[in-house]
């Protein structure tokens, strides 16, 4: 690979972090290991071509273009978060995995109805998500990083919560949620 390709290539996984929150092969590789899959597999439950996958994440390519496959990865990683935690089987995982891939997405109650608990209620790690996917529409994650320096010094609070949901992992962000919440 020659400098320009490294070159576009960092930029791409640049702005796949402001955009998705970490690079999108970090994101897939983990999908892959936490669910079981290949990637041939993961690009069939998106809805995407194994080439297509690849250049996401290579960083050949910096943006999924249809929203309905951006609605079937964050489907898919609430899905590797409960089978982490127990709460869904691999056998479940396995059918769960099945009607993502038929979901067209553009409804934010079906995407809100698999990402709720046993009760109904949102789970913490969608309220986490939604809160950084908010800050994370009005601000890159370099900007938001700017502004929490900018009010550190006379907000440490505030600056602490603009870094860990506008640029920090979705884990990190969870556990500062649990620590402000009682």
């Amino acid at each position: 690979m020659d400098a320009a390709q490294q070159e576009t290539t960092a930029r791409a996984r640049e702005l796949q972090r402001s955009w998705y929150g970490e690079p999108l092969g970090a994101l897939f590789r983990r999908l892959i290991d936490d669910l079981g899959l290949n990637q041939a597999r993961l690009a069939a439950v998106l809805g995407l071509s194994a080439p297509m996958l690849s250049q996401l994440m290579s960083g050949q390519r910096a943006k999924i273009g249809n929203p309905a496959v951006v609605q079937r990865v964050q489907a898919l990683q609430e899905l590797a978060s409960q089978v982490a935690d127990g709460s869904v089987s691999a056998a479940e995982a396995t059918d769960r995995m099945a009607e993502i891939k038929k979901s067209q997405g553009g409804s934010v109650l079906t995407a809100t109805s698999q990402t709720t608990n046993s009760s109904g209620a949102p789970t913490v790690r969608r309220v986490v998500r939604e809160i950084q996917s908010l800050l994370r529409s009005v601000a890159a994650a370099g900007d938001i990083i700017d502004a929490a320096d900018s009010l550190a010094p006379t907000h440490p609070e505030l600056a602490e919560f603009l870094r860990v949901y506008g640029a920090g992992r979705t884990a990190e962000a969870v556990a500062h949620y649990e620590s402000h919440q009682s």
